[in-house]
């Protein structure tokens, strides 16, 4: 695969949507990865999206990506009735086979984000599960906005460590805004993958494997955390169901 190399796109409520697959964005981030060029990709599922188009602070967040990413299902089929080809591209799914194939040593990675002790337990897991490995760095930040003391050092952390891909575990829009405020002063891949720590560190279950792929991992998160996710599920999905139905037919 080419550098120049960039995967068509469709529109999903005013941003582009990467018509790709996890084996290509990982061919697209290793090339990447070297050239030392800042810059970010967003996972987008229905949320973040209509994050994203609803508040005019966050509209360029979109455009200024290199990639975003179909992580919900919604927008996958929203790109086949569209007539692309494409898969799920989900955060901890990209993350864990980026991470798996790292085993020589060519990448190296910066761990951003989680509950205290999240990023150094997912750290350890995948140190021991793929030798050779070279995870660079761990941080977490606090849980309310960063004074620009501590923004300074965590871009200073991120700068000498050697990292090419730094994740970012850390809520959307909080990711995003970060990202894109910041990836002008790296040299870095920021990837924001959400809740691909918790998951991948043990800390949080994730839906079955036949809710994945069926759509229904939304109704996982929502059964397991119904306080916290109903209104992404009951009040934001709705949003993006309506907009993308007059959209199609428009």
């Amino acid at each position: 695969m080419e550098p120049s190399f960039r995967p068509p796109t469709f529109d999903a409520m005013g941003t582009p949507i990467a018509a790709t697959s996890i084996a290509e964005v990982a061919g697209l981030v290793r090339h990447w990865a070297k050239d030392g060029a800042g810059r970010f990709i967003g996972v987008r599922d229905v949320a973040s999206t209509v994050a994203l188009h609803n508040d005019p602070a966050l509209h360029d967040i979109g455009a200024k990506a290199a990639l975003n990413l179909p992580d919900g299902m919604p927008i996958v089929w929203l790109g086949k009735l569209r007539g692309h080809q494409l898969e799920r591209t989900c955060g901890p799914d990209l993350m864990d086979h980026l991470l798996r194939s790292s085993g020589d040593g060519s990448l190296t990675h910066f761990f951003l984000g989680g509950k205290e002790g999240v990023a150094e337990k997912l750290a350890k897991r995948y140190r021991n599960s793929v030798p050779g490995l070279r995870i660079v760095g761990c941080h977490t930040p606090p849980f309310r906005p960063m004074t620009p003391d501590e923004n300074a050092k965590v871009l200073t952390a991120i700068k000498t460590s050697g990292a090419d891909i730094v994740w970012l575990g850390i809520s959307s829009p909080k990711q995003d805004i970060w990202m894109r405020d910041n990836v002008d002063q790296l040299s870095q891949t920021l990837i924001g993958v959400g809740a691909a720590f918790d998951f991948l560190s043990g800390e949080v279950r994730r839906a079955p494997a036949w809710m994945q792929k069926s759509g229904l991992e939304w109704l996982f998160r929502l059964l397991s955390e119904p306080r916290r996710l109903w209104r992404r599920y009951f009040i934001l999905a709705p949003q993006f169901v309506w907009h993308s139905a007059r959209s199609l037919v428009s």
